[in-house]
């Protein structure tokens, strides 16, 4: 199954927000975009992170799953100065659950976004 949400800009190109598959969901690469599809690239890197994790918020809810069930994150980010900074909101946002994570430095995101993230969950 494959699915949006009201709550997200929709798909830009050919493919969904969330793909689910045998109790597991797929949430795509999410940028600082707000549900008006309003880009937040011109932001302040925080700024732009909670949006990620906000988009990343609709997409367990839209696959009927939660924070707590996430088993991987990968994020990126232009300029891994701003490591520290998401890691700190990251903590608050993920609480005590510790799933796999990696970063990756990268030399541009899309929209010039400052940081993107991917994850996958177990669904409930």
């Amino acid at each position: 199954m494959t699915a949006d949400s009201a709550e997200l800009t929709p798909p830009a190109g050919h493919y969904s927000h969330v793909a689910t598959h045998q109790g597991v969901a797929y949430i795509s690469g999410q940028l600082p975009l707000a549900p008006d599809g309003s880009s937040l690239s011109g932001e302040p890197f925080e700024v732009q992170a909670r949006q990620v994790l906000d988009n990343v918020d609709a997409c367990l809810r839209i696959a009927g799953t939660s924070r707590d069930r996430l088993l991987s994150v990968t994020v990126y980010v232009i300029d891994i100065a701003d490591w520290p900074a998401f890691d700190g909101l990251y903590q608050d946002w993920i609480g005590a659950h510790r799933p796999q994570r990696a970063v990756a430095g990268v030399k541009e995101l899309h929209y010039g976004s400052a940081v993107e993230v991917h994850a996958i969950a177990a669904l409930d």
